[in-house]
């Protein structure tokens, strides 16, 4: 299992507290210094079964200044994410062949109790 992680994120902490308080085994990738490469991201948004478009935080300042109002395709909203990783939303927790977006964390349980 696999969390992307910002630690700034009160939603990523208390995802993260779920995945320790549940024992399971996980790596935490600070997104924010490793960022995902394209690949990583269209492999994650195959798994989320979502749009590049949708794993945008179109509250944060970087969407803002450089896309509001814009229409990108698939490629250039991944893009995106790679240049400004603050865009990608988050938590993200990952296992195996299927993904979750910890909003609300307890989106996480429907990794873990399969």
């Amino acid at each position: 299992m696999k969390i992307y992680h910002n630690s700034r994120c009160s939603k990523s902490r208390c995802a993260l507290g779920y995945l320790e308080d549940e024992g399971v085994a996980f790596e935490v990738v600070n997104y924010l210094e490793e960022t995902p490469s394209k690949e990583e991201l269209r492999d994650i948004l195959k798994k989320l079964g979502i749009k590049a478009e949708e794993l945008i935080r179109k509250g944060e300042q970087d969407f803002k200044d450089n896309f509001k109002g814009r229409s990108l395709s698939e490629d250039e909203w991944i893009e995106a994410m790679v240049n400004y990783p603050k865009l990608i939303e988050r938590p993200i927790i990952v296992d195996g062949d299927k993904a979750v977006i910890g909003r609300p964390p307890e989106e996480v349980f429907k990794l873990i109790k399969k």
